[in-house]
């Protein structure tokens, strides 16, 4: 895969990113995390099989999402036991 076609499929990626996601910090639902963190599986997996590259930054985003998801779960958990 040359750089060209590297730097395309990165354009490509965020462009449907930002298209379909929100950014993690605006999150307020697990729900919708897990939504999102699903769909970004799925999307690196096919990434992954069809040009066997995935841009790094795909997953620094899984990473934020399941970082907010923690988040929430711990707070969560907080409010069921007081």
């Amino acid at each position: 895969m040359s750089a060209y076609e590297m730097k395309k499929l990165e354009m490509e990626l965020k462009s449907f990113i930002s298209r379909n996601f929100e950014k993690p910090t605006n999150c307020k639902n697990l729900d919708q995390i897990r939504f999102y963190v699903k769909e970004l599986c799925a999307k690196i997996e096919e990434l992954e099989l069809q040009f066997n590259y995935v841009p790094e930054f795909a997953y620094t985003l899984l990473a934020q999402y399941n970082s907010r998801q923690n988040v929430l779960i711990n707070s969560e958990f907080k409010n069921s036991y007081r």
